[in-house]
């Protein structure tokens, strides 16, 4: 496929860069990115990653839009509230790049569908905002060998790393979710908005590394940010040989749902 005019224009910038050029644009072009959740985290990854012409992005979420959730969920506008948020992802991510195709998908993640769902992506964006459907994600994508990006969310903090095949998974660090209550949710603690925007355009920028195969990944790193201090740090990990999923002798040998606290407020 050769550029248009037009997407030379467009992706100038991408172009410009001597990792990526006009092949490696071509290349974000005829990639597929699937994001779970289309909230604080999944809103700025489509939205950068829309922009940089990925062809083909899956949004999947089965919520609606609310007031509470435009603080930080920068993909929806006040007109779309009561919407649901995969449809008004689709519009924006499509009236950004006439380019890319979105796929809206509303759908609550299970251990039923989420093999079919990440089976035609190169790369998982996982924005979830819950225990249960982080290690779905993860354990799903170890078991089909599919790379994806983690963050976590809360107050002034996050954390994000990347799984590819051979390299340490979620699981590895923490092998399962805590004990009900143990962790308060955004809905109960609240978030500073910003914080789901720097950490969901990480999750944009190691999608866009994976794809052009250029960079260094988070893999095998847990970068953590305080942003009430303004302070990054990097913590070192390795693949737990005794992890329940990935270790020697692991002990999840399939698909399996944990059970989702119910929220205090």
């Amino acid at each position: 496929m050769k550029l248009s005019e037009q997407q030379l224009e467009r992706y100038s910038r991408n172009i410009l860069l001597k990792e990526v050029g006009p092949s490696g644009q071509k290349k974000i072009l005829d990639a597929r990115v699937l994001i779970v959740g289309a909230g604080g985290l999944g809103s700025p990854a489509a939205l950068y990653l829309a922009a940089a012409g990925v062809g083909t992005i899956g949004i999947v979420d089965s919520d609606v839009v609310e007031l509470n959730n435009l603080q930080r969920q920068i993909i929806h506008f006040s007109k779309d509230v009561g919407k649901d948020k995969t449809i008004s992802a689709k519009e924006k991510i499509e009236a950004i790049n006439p380019d890319v195709k979105a796929i809206a998908i509303k759908k609550r993640l299970s251990a039923e569908n989420i093999a079919e769902l990440i089976a035609d992506y190169d790369f998982v964006i996982d924005g979830s905002d819950n225990f249960p459907t982080k290690f779905l994600v993860n354990d799903a994508c170890y078991f089909q060998e599919k790379p994806f990006s983690h963050a976590g969310i809360l107050r002034f903090f996050g954390q994000t790393m990347t799984y590819v095949p051979e390299k340490a998974c979620y699981r590895c660090i923490f092998n399962s979710p805590p004990p009900p209550g143990a962790v308060p949710t955004c809905q109960e603690a609240g978030i500073l908005g910003a914080v789901a925007g720097i950490l969901g355009a990480i999750q944009a920028a190691e999608a866009l590394k994976f794809i052009l195969g250029v960079g260094e990944l988070l893999t095998n790193k847990l970068l953590v940010m305080d942003a009430y201090c303004m302070d990054f740090r990097t913590i070192d990990i390795q693949r737990d040989p005794k992890c329940p999923l990935c270790g020697n002798e692991p002990t999840i040998t399939c698909l399996i749902e944990h059970e989702q606290a119910e929220c205090r407020i």
